[in-house]
């Protein structure tokens, strides 16, 4: 732990709120951590979110937040996933002129939590920082967003893709299932790093004469202020970070609606395998019901979704689902993912308290 991202607890007193019955309630983070950035929030402990209400994302109490880099310790080591982690967190209590002391849980939704050892080795430090009393969840960040979508409610399907991609259901009982996230080296060819990582692959391709002529290698160059393919290479492994790469998305999309047919078929391409990994969540979890036809909620979430012009990616791939499951219901969130996640602990503060009680 770094004493001095904490200093500032000696300078503030805990925040008291209280609920109907004037005790104190505390209060709940909820973190969003992605490959590209990190978002925390605070939140009263002592509110009640109703799942079926549509809210106004202004009207929330939001008590602080703040936002850091990436906490995938897949893409940048567990010292550097940490110390962001632990920062964000920090940082929004500070402003939200609380402490550690008053908090009462907290969710984690990080993208590359996989496994048990992977929620253990946060675990590990968040137990060594925060007082006994806090209750902790560590989940994938597509736990997360599905609970920005459904108001803290886990049931349904998300998809998220942004600088990584997948797709994680839950049905009512508890059973999940999850489809992707694999990361860049096994696969996530409908996410951002892998539709930028195929378009700069095309340039080169083409540069060399393997490849047909695309428009991207002109864009690619102008983009990153390049003379020549020769220096997309240079470019590319002077700094492999999934973010970086990812950040080329605009430009494929761009180069797709001017008409370029290699950009277009990279989404295409992209569409049918973000399309299949919904598809491979639903057909495990029978959320569409026994006859195919039942209504679900599909939460999309993520970068590659957002500013479409006439390549709208999250239509395409609706249309795909919609051939077979006709009650898809798709969901754009109105909060974003790390208010899921403060809603998450806000509920595993509820479930405690009926479970002790």
């Amino acid at each position: 732990m770094s004493h001095e991202i904490w200093a500032f607890e000696s300078r503030i007193h805990e925040i008291n709120t209280a609920d109907g019955n004037g005790s104190s309630s505390g209060v709940v983070l909820g973190i969003d951590g992605g490959a590209t950035s990190t978002t925390c929030v605070c939140m009263r402990s002592g509110i009640m979110i109703d799942n079926t209400e549509v809210y106004d994302p202004k009207s929330l109490p939001i008590l602080g937040r703040a936002v850091g880099g990436s906490s995938n310790y897949n893409s940048v080591g567990e010292v550097a996933a940490k110390n962001t982690l632990e920062q964000v967190m920090a940082k929004t209590l500070e402003k939200s002129g609380t402490n550690r002391f008053a908090v009462r849980a907290i969710c984690l939704g990080v993208s590359g939590v996989n496994h048990h050892k992977d929620r253990q080795w946060i675990l590990s430090w968040l137990r060594d920082i925060f007082p006994d009393h806090v209750n902790f969840l560590v989940e994938n960040d597509s736990v997360a967003a599905l609970a920005s979508g459904t108001m803290g409610k886990l049931h349904g399907c998300v998809l998220i893709s942004g600088t990584g991609s997948i797709a994680c259901g839950f049905t009512n009982d508890g059973r999940e299932s999850r489809a992707g996230g694999a990361g860049p080296i096994l696969g996530d060819l409908g996410s951002g790093y892998g539709i930028a990582a195929q378009a700069l692959t095309a340039v080169v391709r083409a540069h060399d004469g393997r490849g047909p002529q695309t428009i991207l290698s002109e864009n690619i160059l102008r983009s990153l202020d390049l003379s020549s393919p020769d220096e997309i290479i240079g470019w590319t492994y002077a700094d492999t970070s999934w973010a970086r790469i990812a950040s080329l998305v605009p430009v494929v999309l761009s180069s797709a609606e001017a008409g370029d047919e290699v950009a277009n078929k990279i989404l295409h391409d992209s569409v049918l395998e973000l399309a299949s990994c919904v598809k491979a969540v639903v057909q495990k979890l029978t959320l569409c019901g026994e006859d195919g036809n039942s209504a679900f909620p599909l939460v999309l979430v993520g970068g590659v979704f957002e500013n479409n012009k006439s390549w709208d990616i999250a239509n395409e791939i609706l249309k795909c689902i919609l051939k077979d499951y006709p009650g898809v219901i798709p969901i754009t969130p109105k909060v974003e993912p790390a208010i899921g996640a403060a809603m998450l602990a806000l509920n595993s503060i509820k479930l405690k308290g009926i479970f002790n009680s």
